[in-house]
């Protein structure tokens, strides 16, 4: 099976699975969505949503995130880790939002990357879950599953996303990603995949030697 091939196969499998998938970080506006994505670097989703829930409350604008103490935005930000570089990037970025875009959220790959502290699975998360923009977010899952199905077999996230735009349509590169997500944690876990139980076994490439000594008990 060609690599075209499996991702045509996968869709429609992983719809089945996941039909309803979104972001798992809260956020109301693209600023909290950059803020909420810049945080979640080496920190689970679940902690950054209980950062934010008195975060977003204290800070409400690109102006306020500007204009905050370092020494007051690491205190709210503490838990989720690498706080203090996180909390002068998120400084920087939101000053560089005031002071470029009148404190609004750019909408192309360029501008996004001149942000400090975003790169582009940021970026592409923005693109996508803001502006309804075709992206692909190569984050740990992503990484993962493709590689396992056989879509990929890089290992640098930018050389992922550049197999996986040639191989999924721009309609559901996003939701694929939130899918990824999603069976990541189900079924596709790093450690120990329950591969027996996952719908995606006959296409996956992972499961292929373990699909041929099958085919070879039978034949015993």
């Amino acid at each position: 099976m060609t690599k075209k091939e499996r991702a045509e196969a996968m869709r429609p499998i992983l719809d089945s699975m996941y039909p309803e998938v979104k972001c798992s970080l809260n956020y109301t506006t693209p600023v909290e969505m950059l803020i909420a994505t810049q945080l979640s670097a080496q920190c689970t989703d679940a902690r950054v949503n209980i950062v934010t829930e008195e975060l977003f409350k204290r800070y409400k604008s690109a102006e306020d995130f500007a204009n905050a103490e370092q020494s007051e935005l690491e205190n709210y930000i503490r838990s989720a880790g690498f706080y203090r570089n996180k909390a002068k990037n998120i400084i920087a970025c939101c000053k560089r939002l005031v002071e470029v875009y009148g404190g609004e959220v750019p909408d192309t790959m360029e501008e996004l990357l001149t942000l400090p502290g975003t790169g582009r699975k940021t970026a592409n998360l923005v693109l996508g879950d803001i502006f309804g923009k075709p992206a692909v977010v190569v984050d740990t899952h992503c990484m993962r599953i493709s590689r396992r199905i056989g879509l990929t077999k890089k290992t640098e996230p930018e050389d992922i996303e550049r197999d996986l735009k040639k191989l999924i349509p721009p309609d559901y590169q996003l939701r694929m990603c939130h899918q990824f997500v999603a069976h990541g944690r189900a079924l596709c876990t790093a450690r120990s995949p329950k591969c027996r139980e996952c719908a995606l076994y006959d296409i996956c490439k992972k499961t292929d030697v373990d699909k041929k000594f099958l085919k070879e008990d039978e034949r015993k």
